[in-house]
């Protein structure tokens, strides 16, 4: 993989508190290598994309359709021949990208698993899903992707929090690897409460194993 130059995408929901450190964070990891930062903002409320405006390179706003619709749209904006996926939330330690783009080198697509996962639902989802495309957090969306895959996605699912990207990844044969690294969790994540959260993931693994196998 070519690191000529790192297009870093995220997708914001009300995340105001975060997303000027994000950014200025990415800035300063990244102030060595070409690169450019796309905030795809979620419809937010709280003003985070006229924060967003004033710092990253591109900001879209659009209609509230969910992280995997967003995220896409983010990368089809990129310039650069890698692109980086990132929560805006710091779960993903921003620092860690100039590695994740240096292992990814030998793949079309890697993957940055969290060494522990919090939900029975993503565990399972490991267990099922993750085994089929070799990676252990199917939901994790800290990742780096070539360019040239894009194109290959063509969502069909509602929102598979990423899910859906990594599984037509597999099926269209794209080499995917993986690296492990420890995140730090939000007290209160926007997926919603313990039980909410692992509904919404169970469905979104019911519509990747559909996806996958159809």
């Amino acid at each position: 993989m070519n690191a000529d130059g790192v297009s870093v995408v995220t997708t914001t929901w009300n995340e105001r508190e975060n997303i000027k450190l994000l950014i200025q964070t990415i800035r300063n990891t990244l102030k060595n290598m070409p690169h450019e930062i796309i905030v795809v903002d979620d419809s937010s409320t709280d003003g985070t994309a006229e924060i967003a405006e004033k710092l990253a390179d591109k900001t879209i706003r659009k209609a509230r359709e969910g992280q995997t619709k967003g995220l896409l749209h983010g990368m089809n904006l990129a310039k650069y021949p890698v692109i980086v996926t990132i929560d805006a939330d710091f779960e993903n330690p921003p620092e860690l990208i100039p590695q994740l783009v240096e292992k990814a080198e030998q793949c079309d697509i890697l993957v940055a698993s969290r060494t522990k996962l919090p939900r029975i639902s993503e565990k399972i989802a490991s267990m099922t899903l993750g085994k089929i495309i070799g990676v252990k957090d199917v939901f994790s969306n800290f990742r780096v992707y070539k360019r040239e895959t894009i194109s290959s996605f063509n969502l069909k699912g509602g929102e598979t929090f990423g899910g859906e990207l990594i599984t037509i990844a597999k099926k269209k044969g794209f080499k995917i690897g993986e690296t492990l690294y420890e995140s730090i969790r939000r007290k209160n994540p926007k997926i919603g409460g313990t039980l909410k959260a692992n509904l919404r993931i169970f469905w979104a693994l019911v519509e990747c194993l559909e996806i996958y196998l159809i």
